[in-house]
């Protein structure tokens, strides 16, 4: 696939986005942070990243714009941690393990995979949800198991990783650039 080719394919799916799930995946963010409850974040491969990524610019971005504490984690930063558990218990438990220790109620899980598949991401939100804490899944493709558990869903139909993970990526920073304006 050429550039012009890949661009275009992302412009049509950026313009049939729905918005609404982008804006009320911004408001639970929104009112976790208000709240003072954690945003926690988890994801394998890319969507690791992506993790990794909406964490870093909340974290430090948030906080310096409005002075309030943003309460964000993510459950890929420790490696030791996650091949600990993976060794020990299982990988598909490695993020659930990491959960025992620090969610409470009204926390928020965002849960991210590509293909909603991910069985230690569902465990995850499996988790949160019988935690009486709230889950967020960013998914793409057709949503797999993900999309049907979580509470809330922003999907991106779309049979293609690098696609969704563009628009997971974007959607990280519309929740920076809402929540640095303040509350």
């Amino acid at each position: 696939m050429d550039t012009k080719t890949y661009f275009a394919k992302l412009t049509q799916q950026i313009s049939s986005t729905n918005w609404q799930e982008f804006d009320h995946g911004v408001e639970m963010i929104k009112t976790a942070w208000q709240n003072g409850n954690q945003i926690i974040t988890c994801g394998n491969g890319g969507s690791s990243l992506t993790a990794l990524h909406f964490i870093n610019d909340w974290n430090k971005s948030i906080f310096l714009s409005t002075g309030r504490p943003f309460y964000g984690r993510s459950l890929v930063d420790n490696i030791g941690l996650l091949m600990s558990y993976a060794n020990d218990i299982s990988f598909e438990d490695v993020f659930v393990e990491q959960l025992k220790n620090i969610i409470k109620p009204n926390d928020l899980l965002i849960a991210i995979s590509g293909s909603g598949n991910s069985q230690n991401v569902i465990n995850a939100v499996n988790f949160a949800n019988n935690n009486k804490a709230n889950s967020l899944a960013l998914t793409g493709y057709d949503g797999g198991i993900l999309k049907t558990i979580a509470k809330s869903n922003i999907w991106i139909p779309i049979d293609d990783m690098q696609i969704t993970e563009d628009l997971h990526a974007i959607f990280g920073h519309v929740v920076m650039q809402s929540l640095c304006k303040g509350y």
